[in-house]
């Protein structure tokens, strides 16, 4: 059980750091730690196991965990920086063009209103 552990954590990390959005490793997040994915799965499964190998099935399974949790956190900022960045570059706004909608100038003389 612990090599398929080990497994999953490698082939999580690589999907990780090979991903290109938020919303991939949203997708990620969801396939390799979420309600039904197997690495919780696991987690649930080690009171059936005997009690001599539950510490060590169920540390590494926690580390697992906890090491793929800071990764997929660690790569959300770095792509959100990246993203920022990005609609920062695209929305440059030209301070010396007029305003929306343009401003009428000067009014109507108070008896011309009247």
């Amino acid at each position: 059980m612990i090599e398929r552990i080990d497994s999953l954590r490698a082939e999580a990390e690589q999907a990780i750091a090979a991903a290109e959005s938020a919303a991939a490793l949203e997708e990620l997040r969801v396939k390799y730690l979420g309600r039904k994915a197997e690495l919780p799965n696991l987690l649930r499964g080690v009171a059936q196991l005997a009690p001599e190998a539950r510490g060590t099935v169920g540390r590494a399974a926690n580390q697992a965990r906890q090491a793929l949790e800071g990764m997929i956190e660690a790569r959300a900022g770095e792509l959100e920086a990246g993203e920022l960045d990005t609609r920062l570059a695209a929305d440059r706004v030209d301070v010396t063009l007029p305003g929306e909608p343009p401003q009428p100038i000067g009014r109507l003389h108070v008896l011309t209103a009247t």
